[in-house]
């Protein structure tokens, strides 16, 4: 597989998400909307073809892109 690249957005949310930030915490301090959140979230989710934030996070853990 290709090295999986995320937006800079993407990749600054995925950052909170392991920091244990809530969506509605990571809305606030990147000043967007919960939904836009969940749509960064979702699209990540669709490119790595794994089934949900967790399985994403591990999958970017091990690709390198984010580390813990």
């Amino acid at each position: 597989m290709a090295k999986f690249i995320l937006t800079k957005r993407e990749e600054e949310i995925f950052k909170l998400l392991i920091q244990n930030k809530t969506t509605k915490e990571i809305a606030a301090i990147l000043n967007i909307s919960e939904k836009t959140v969940r749509n960064h979230i979702s699209n990540c989710i669709q490119k790595l073809g794994v089934n949900g934030r967790t399985q994403a996070v591990i999958e970017l853990i091990k690709l390198g892109i984010l580390n813990i």
